[in-house]
């Protein structure tokens, strides 16, 4: 890659990151489209080492306060409802861990295509468009049973396509909390897993030979953290307000864009 793929895959990733659109749809599009490069092992570690960085950055705050009520309420015994939702939040980061430490060479060889891509933006389009019409607003509150729910379904978003915070916020709202704070529990328990998947990608890392471009790989750090930081504070300031119906026609519109690459 030069600089400017460098710079245009680092927005991608840092704009999509934490939108229910696709990150890896939307990284796709490049290779295909203009024939690009592979962004390898190294630069796809480093966007997604800038996104955590700026998802911990926003929320570094609230990150202070929950984990310390956790850690007053599993050694302390001192509960109380940060406590709780610290150790909900938790149990919702837990199951795509191993499943994507399990899967991670599976998926990678067999389903990062055009078909399967294409056919989960769709699909999870619609489930996204289902959960924000249905809209309950029964059961705000974050339970372990809901918070497993959510991080059961956090792991279908293994499947390219899916969109990890799409998918996350879709099991949100159809467990009854609302657009706001299904954004939140899905921003928050993207940290543990952005750190395993960067953790694993680190150590598949190892093992290739050559040195990084440290220059590319420094720009994609820094650009990817800006965009997701930015992309996080504008969707938790107007996500109530907008809804998430334009995402869902742009996952649909991306959908077909993708399906008419594959026929063409």
């Amino acid at each position: 890659m030069d600089l400017i793929q460098a710079l245009i895959l680092a927005l991608i990733q840092g704009i999509t990151e934490f939108l229910p659109i696709s990150s890896s749809a939307h990284l796709l599009l490049p290779s295909q489209l203009f024939d690009w490069p592979d962004q390898g092992l190294a630069f796809d570690t480093a966007v997604h080492l800038g996104s955590l960085v700026a998802v911990i950055a926003y929320f570094w705050r609230d990150l202070v306060t929950l984990i310390g009520a956790g850690f007053s309420q599993l050694v302390l015994r001192q509960p109380s409802d940060d406590g709780d939702y610290a150790i909900n939040l938790l149990i919702a980061s837990l199951p795509i861990l191993p499943v994507g430490f399990f899967g991670r060479f599976l998926i990678e060889e067999h389903l990062r295509t055009i078909e399967v891509i294409a056919a989960a933006t769709i699909i999870f389009a619609f489930a996204l468009w289902y959960a924000d019409r249905l809209r309950r607003h029964e059961n705000q509150i974050l339970t372990p049973g809901r918070a497993f729910a959510i991080g059961v379904a956090q792991c279908l978003a293994l499947i390219p396509g899916t969109s990890r915070s799409g998918i996350t916020m879709t099991a949100a709202l159809m467990l009854g909390h609302t657009r706001s704070d299904a954004a939140r529990i899905s921003f928050l328990i993207a940290i543990p897993t952005i750190l395993g998947a960067a953790t694993l990608k680190l150590w598949d890392l190892v093992s290739l030979p050559g040195a990084p471009d440290w220059i590319a790989l420094t720009l994609g750090t820094v650009v990817s953290g800006i965009a997701a930081y930015t992309c996080i504070s504008l969707l938790l300031n107007f996500i109530e307000k907008i809804g998430y119906l334009p995402f869902v026609i742009y996952r649909l519109v991306l959908g077909v864009v993708l399906i008419a690459i594959l026929v063409t």
